[in-house]
């Protein structure tokens, strides 16, 4: 589920413990996990509720927001058309707990320098990123990041001439690797793409 960067950091804080959402049915499980923009969260329990009215203002505030009034106005079904699954984002009001796990598990990885094992392993990954029908991308990818750093995405994007979107889900594949690090403007190698593209150049 979306989670906004002021509440993931609210939440890594201990100053939000829930999130209410509409939805049909829920979207999120019990244990699982999310990455957020600042960090890891656990979901820890997942409940209906049946009447939004009852929502105090210190559960609305547990939430992050201003009080119930605020809250219930964020949760009010949007107008559309009549439709089987009910009011626009779902027909139900989900109570979601949850709590911080700890950091972005890519920001330790990104600084940590392969072995020869780890080497074999990552030119494996992308390897298979490679193998689709417009044919191999992400040394060309890590290269123009390492040459235009923190060059905003969309010039980037110019600068390569390809299109913005499926450039930075390209780009996220890679960060997932722990092989770039994503700035407020722009990318930029970590220092394991740094020794990646080393390797890749010594053969």
């Amino acid at each position: 589920m979306l989670i906004s960067r002021p509440v993931a950091e609210a939440i890594r804080d201990g100053r939000v413990t829930t999130q209410y959402r509409r939805w049909d049915a829920p979207r999120v499980k019990v244990g699982g996990t999310q990455l957020t923009a600042a960090g890891l969260v656990r979901f820890t329990r997942v409940t209906r509720v049946p009447d939004v009215g009852r929502i105090s203002d210190r559960a609305a505030r547990a939430a992050g927001m201003k009080d119930a009034a605020a809250l219930r106005k964020a949760l009010a079904p949007k107008d559309r058309k009549p439709g089987p699954r009910g009011s626009r984002g779902g027909a139900t009001v989900y109570r979601v707990h949850l709590e911080w796990v700890g950091a972005d598990p890519r920001v330790q990885l990104r600084d940590t320098i392969p072995d020869a094992a780890e080497l074999a392993d990552l030119r494996r990954r992308l390897g298979r990123l490679d193998a689709r029908p417009s044919g191999p991308w992400t040394r060309q990818t890590l290269e123009w990041i390492r040459d235009h750093p923190r060059v905003v995405s969309k010039e980037l994007a110019a600068l390569r001439g390809v299109e913005l979107l499926p450039m930075k889900a390209d780009i996220r594949r890679l960060k997932a690797l722990g092989l770039t690090i994503s700035h407020e403007v722009g990318y930029e190698l970590a220092p394991r793409g740094v020794a990646y593209l080393a390797a890749l150049d010594a053969g």
